[in-house]
C-alpha cells in the first residue's frame, strides 16, 4: 500500500512484546463541546451535566462530565496506543474519585501488572489524574493482546456536529421576552396545526389570538385534538373567504395588529390585504424565512420564497428592503445581503445576474438602504468565506450573509425546503410591506415553527407602534 509522505501511523503491540511494568498515556483536555457529544451519542442528559442553574445548586456546584467519559478516554489509550489495534476488553473495573470539570485537563496511564501467556490476555492498572496532581478516576483492565504485529494509517474520527434547536428557539423568544401580547387574527383556523399553533403561540405570551372562521369547526377540531381555548376570542365567519375578508377589515379598523394564516390559501389572505387601501404601504408585499442552520453561524434569512413568483427588477429593490428593515428589528445593525444566482460574476444569459449588478448599484446610489450588497453571488461563496477565497472574491458579504436575495420563488422556495429537510434548518417566516405583518405557516410546520413565526409578527408589530404611534390599536 503506497502511502502520503505525511500520513500518521499506528503501530501496535503484540502480546509477545508487552511486560509487566510497560506503561503508556494521553493527555485530553475537557471540552464543554465534550460533554454535549457525550450526552448525544450516550443518551445521558442528566442535568448535572448539561443544566448550569441545575448543576450549580447540586454537590458539585457546577457542570461536571460524565463519570464514563473519563473511562472513555481509557478505552482510547488501550484501543489506539497501548496495546492497540486489535486489543479485544475483557473486563473493566472503576472506581470514580473526583469530579472533571470543564478545562481540566486529563492525564490517562494505563501500566501492565499481569500477563497470562496461556491466553494471551494481561492486566493493567489504569488511573486518571488532573492537571493538579488529584486522581479523578482509578481502575483495573484486563484485555487480550494482539497477536499480529500492524502497522496502519490513524483512522480520523467522524466529526460530529452538534446543534440545539431547543436552545436556539429558546434564544428566539427571549428578543421577545419583554414585549406585550398582540391581538392577532387567526384566520380560518380549522385544522390542528393551524389552531394547535395559535394556542401555542398565545400561551408563550406572544399573542392575545382572535379566531376567524366557523366556530362549530374550530371547536370541533379544538376537542377533537384536545387543544385549550381558554382566552381565545371566536368571531364566526361561515367560510374562509368571509374569514380572510373580516380578518383585513379587523386589521384596517385597528382591532388587531397581526395576522395568522390558518387553513386557508395564502392568495386567499393576500388578497383580502390587499383589497383594503389603508393596509397597503406603497411598498410590494415580500415574504422572508429567518432559518437556524446547525451549519451556518447565525440566523439566515431567505427572500422571496413564498409570495412573490418572478419580480421584477423595482419588485426586488421592495423585497430585499423588506428584508433589510425586518433584519434590523431582529437586531442586526447593518445586514448584509447576497445576492443569489448560478455563478458569481455578471453574464448576459443569465438575467438574475444582471438584476443582482443593478440591484448593487442602486444600494451604491441611495436607492436600498439600510445593508450592504453584493451579488450576483452563487450559494456557495454566500455562506463560505474559503469558497470566496478560492474563487478570489473579495466581499463584504461573502461568507457572512444576514439574508439571501433569491432570483425567483422557485429556486428560494428549492432552497428554503432543502435547509429544513436536509440541513435540519429550524425556519419561520412572515409577510411584510403591509401595514400589519402576516405570519404564514405551512401544514407541514411544528408548533414550534409557528410559534416562532408568531414572535417574528410580535416584534414586527412593536416597532410598527414605536414608528407609526397613530397606529398603536
Amino acid at each position: 500500500m503506497n502511502l502520503p509522505l505525511d500520513t500518521e501511523l499506528v503501530e501496535n503491540y503484540t502480546f509477545e512484546e508487552i511486560s509487566i511494568g510497560q506503561s503508556a498515556r494521553l493527555l485530553r483536555t475537557l471540552s464543554l463541546q465534550d460533554i454535549e457529544a457525550f450526552a448525544a451519542v450516550s443518551g445521558d442528559t442528566n442535568p448535572a451535566h448539561l443544566d448550569p442553574e441545575y448543576a450549580n445548586d447540586t454537590l458539585f456546584h457546577g457542570v461536571i462530565a460524565h463519570g464514563m467519559w473519563s473511562g472513555a478516554l481509557i478505552s482510547a489509550l488501550l484501543g489506539t496506543q497501548f496495546p492497540g489495534p486489535g486489543t479485544i476488553y475483557q473486563d473493566q473495573a472503576l472506581h470514580f474519585v473526583k469530579p472533571v470539570r470543564v478545562g481540566d485537563t486529563l492525564n490517562v496511564t494505563v501500566t501492565v501488572t499481569a500477563r497470562d501467556p496461556a491466553t494471551n490476555s494481561i492486566e493493567l492498572d489504569c488511573q486518571v489524574v488532573n492537571q493538579n496532581g488529584q486522581c479523578v478516576l482509578s481502575g483495573k483492565a484486563r484485555v487480550l493482546a494482539p497477536t499480529v504485529k500492524v502497522r496502519l494509517p490513524r483512522v480520523t474520527a467522524p466529526r460530529i456536529q452538534l446543534s440545539d434547536p431547543q436552545a436556539r428557539f429558546n434564544e428566539l423568544l427571549a428578543l421577545g421576552s419583554q414585549l406585550a401580547a398582540v391581538r392577532c387574527a387567526v384566520v380560518h383556523p380549522c385544522d390542528e396545526g393551524s389552531l394547535s399553533g395559535a394556542m401555542d403561540s398565545a400561551r408563550y405570551g406572544l399573542i392575545v389570538p382572535v379566531l376567524i372562521g366557523p366556530e362549530a369547526r374550530i371547536r370541533h377540531v379544538a376537542a377533537e385534538h384536545g387543544i385549550d381555548l381558554n382566552g381565545a376570542e371566536i368571531v364566526s365567519e361561515p367560510h374562509s373567504h368571509a374569514a380572510a375578508e373580516r380578518a383585513a377589515e379587523m386589521a384596517a379598523s385597528g382591532q388587531v395588529e397581526m395576522l395568522m394564516k390558518g387553513s386557508l390559501h395564502t392568495d386567499e389572505l393576500i388578497h383580502a390585504v390587499l383589497s383594503k387601501a389603508v393596509l397597503r404601504t406603497g411598498r410590494r408585499m415580500s415574504h422572508v424565512f429567518r432559518f437556524d442552520v446547525p451549519l451556518y453561524h447565525k440566523p439566515l434569512l431567505i427572500t422571496d420564497a413564498a409570495l412573490n413568483i418572478r419580480p421584477t427588477l423595482s419588485e426586488k429593490v421592495d423585497i430585499i428592503q423588506n428584508a433589510i428593515d425586518f433584519a434590523r428589528i431582529m437586531g442586526v445593525s447593518t445586514p448584509k445581503v447576497a445576492i443569489l444566482s448560478a455563478v458569481e460574476t455578471v453574464n448576459p444569459n443569465i438575467p438574475s445576474t444582471l438584476d443582482a449588478a443593478a440591484l448593487c448599484k442602486m444600494a451604491s446610489r441611495g436607492q436600498i438602504t439600510g445593508g450592504i450588497l453584493d451579488g450576483p453571488l452563487a450559494f456557495d461563496n454566500a455562506i463560505s468565506m474559503h469558497a470566496a477565497q478560492i474563487k478570489h472574491i473579495t466581499s463584504e458579504v461573502a461568507g457572512h450573509a444576514d439574508i439571501m436575495a433569491v432570483p425567483d420563488l422557485e429556486s428560494g422556495n428549492m432552497l428554503a425546503k432543502q435547509l429544513e429537510y436536509l440541513a435540519g434548518a429550524s425556519g419561520s417566516g412572515l409577510v411584510l410591506g403591509a401595514r400589519v405583518p402576516i405570519a404564514l405557516t405551512s401544514r407541514a410546520e411544528g408548533p414550534s415553527n409557528r410559534v416562532a413565526s408568531a414572535l417574528l409578527g410580535l416584534m414586527v408589530a412593536h416597532n410598527a407602534r414605536r414608528n407609526h404611534p397613530r397606529l398603536a390599536w
